[in-house]
Parts: C-alpha cells; structure tokens; sequence
C-alpha cells in the first residue's frame, strides 16, 4: 500500500523529509480519462542522500492500463496501420491516442514477443505437452494464403498450462514440428511424461523420433470426428453413442471390454469405421494409464482447441490477416495481455503420479 497523506505531513512535521507535495498523473482507462493525486515528495535515505519517490501501482509515464496498450496492439496487429488506429479509437478515448502511442505500443509488443519467443525454458516444470495446429488466411507475397499456425502448450506439475510455442508454419509436415519441438529442446525444454496430440501424421513421426518412449495420447474427439466420417448418414448417431460409451466408462477393464464389443458389432455393420478405430490402435487409450482423475483432461487436445476458436472468434472480421509472422504474435498477444486466460487442468493434484506401465489389452 502507498504511504498515506497523514504519512507525509508527519515526516514533513519532523524535519525528515522536504519537497513534499501531490502530483496528478492521468490515466487512460477503459472508455475515460481519470486523474490520479498521488504523493510527490523526496525522501530521505539511511546514507544522507535523498531520492524521488515512485508509485508502484501507477509506474511513470504509464498512460495507460495493460488492456488499452492490448487493444491498441490488437488493431494494429490486424492489419491496421498506425494512423487508422488512431482515427479508429479517438471518439473511444477522447482523442488521446496519438500515432506515436500506437507505435510505442506496437514496438513494445514486438520487442516482448522476441523475447518471449527465444526465453529459457529450463527452470519450467513441464510435464505434459499437447500438440495441435489451426489454419488461418494471411497475406503472403500479396496474395492470401492458407497458412498453418502450430501450436504447443505445456502443462506444469502444478497444473497450470502454459503457452510454450505458437509459430506459423506451411503445413503440419514432420519437419514444421520437428523444427518447433528442437527449439523448444534448445531453449532447455525437459522430456514431458505424457504427450497429447491430434493425429496428424507429421507430428506423430515428429515425436516418435524424439521422444519414442514418451507415452501418447491420441485425441479423442478427432477421432470421433474421423469415425463419423466413415459412416453413412443413418449409422453416425448409433457410432456417436457406442464411442462415447467406450471412451467415458468408468474403468480401464471397461473401456477395453467395450472397445472389443464396438469392433465387433462395427465390423459386421460397417467394416470402415471398426477399422479407422482400430487403426488409431493404444494411443487412443493411453490415458487410461493416468489416475482417472485426470481422465478428463488427458483424453483430447482441447485445452488448445479451446484456444483455436476463441483466437479465430476475435479475428473473424479480419478474413486475411496482413502477414504470416502477425498471425502467430496475435495468438500470444491475446494470452499475454490476459485477453484469455487458461485455468488448471483437472486432476492437477496427482499430476505427479508417473504413468501406470499397465497398457490397454487389445485383443477383440
């Protein structure tokens, strides 16, 4: 808590201190300007000397709050040049962004994710990783284009997840995530003790080159998703069931006695879908090798899913987006302002139980 008015005036009372007095400072916030008294004296320290004091709560020459300077970064990371921001937001804040306040903000978000993006990872207690890409449309060589956006999330042993990497990509080839997860190595990333990903080819052959003893979980509901697709229309409401049946019974003795009933029953009504599951083979159940309290989150890749959606809902007026490299920033800007914020994962308190060695028994 600051020092108080009465605080002053007894150190000015005693000879303590001098050139005590109130300064006001202004303050953009949401849709208005406040001003803010504070105190404005020199105080004296133990060697004799005197030195200026500062508020920690608003910092000099701060303007504005952390959610305005995101806002402003937000627009012109969209493609909005500086001077379009500007217009765009003056009625919003009464004229008080100038070109120049955008382009300080701008290069301060620029500078934070270059440092974001190369930081060490060594003292992270990383022990989970899940793995998922996006498509979005950018401007490239003047024309729009399909890009990917790869995308890694960590999850620490306290539960708490946390972005770890967000690179934009020409695709989900094995190399685009072999070059992510050896930047990742290289910044002091520790192996993880369980992996969660969303089937894609490139990055199972990326991990299985990497970490081939780390255990796998396969997504769940990509799955699903995939099993549908083999299915006529009149058969995907009884797939759905049956799945859903198998991948939420209660015990790993179930989930296995209720995959043997699904391949059964799907082999002799569409051959298709009891194969695309048993393709998937036990990496569709490696979490059943977990406490089931962490069941839930272990089964899909939907921590960055969720991600996914809400980074394209707040981009969806922007169809191309101005570049490749804007993308990516975008994504973690909106986490690093607190625009989106990521709650622990369920199960967090036994996230320090290793995985069982017990593997799903397969046979049908």
């Amino acid at each position: 808590m600051p020092p108080s008015r009465e605080y002053f005036a007894r150190r000015l009372e005693s000879g303590l201190d001098h050139d005590i007095g109130l300064v006001e400072e202004a303050a953009g916030l949401h849709r208005q300007e406040v001003r803010i008294a504070g105190p404005r004296a020199r105080l004296r320290a133990e060697d004799g000397g005197t030195g200026e004091w500062r508020s920690a709560v608003l910092p000099r020459y701060r303007r504005q709050t952390r959610q305005v300077e995101a806002l402003i970064a937000g627009a012109y990371l969209a493609g909005t040049n500086t001077r379009r921001v500007k217009r765009a937001l003056a009625a919003l804040f009464k004229g008080a962004i100038s070109k120049d306040t955008v382009s300080r903000v701008w290069r301060r978000v620029k500078t934070d994710w270059e440092a974001w993006s190369t930081r060490s990872l060594t003292g992270e207690d990383v022990v989970r990783l899940i793995l998922d890409g996006t498509v979005v449309r950018a401007r490239l060589d003047k024309k729009a284009t399909t890009i990917s956006l790869l995308v890694v999330l960590g999850v620490r042993r306290d539960g708490q997840k946390l972005l770890l990497a967000v690179k934009n990509m020409g695709g989900e080839s094995e190399a685009a995530w072999r070059a992510i997860l050896d930047d990742l190595l290289a910044r002091g990333l520790k192996t993880p003790e369980f992996l969660i990903i969303d089937g894609a080819a490139g990055l199972e052959k990326a991990l299985a080159a990497l970490w081939p003893e780390v255990p796998t979980q396969r997504c769940t509901v990509h799955k699903d998703r995939n099993l549908l697709a083999h299915a006529p229309d009149r058969l995907q409401e009884e797939v759905s069931a049956d799945y859903t049946d198998m991948i939420y019974a209660a015990t790993a003795e179930e989930v296995g006695a209720r995959r043997r009933a699904f391949i059964l029953k799907w082999k002799l009504k569409c051959a298709a879908v009891a194969e695309s599951l048993e393709e998937a083979g036990d990496r569709l159940f490696t979490f059943t090798r977990l406490p089931p309290g962490q069941w839930k989150s272990a089964r899909t890749t939907n921590a960055v899913e969720r991600l996914h959606e809400e980074f394209k809902r707040r981009i969806k007026t922007q169809t191309v987006l101005p570049s490749p490299e804007t993308a990516a920033m975008l994504f973690w800007a909106l986490l690093a302002s607190g625009q989106i914020t990521m709650r622990k994962v369920d199960g967090w308190s036994t996230l320090a139980q290793p995985p069982a060695d017990r593997v799903l028994d397969l046979a049908a």
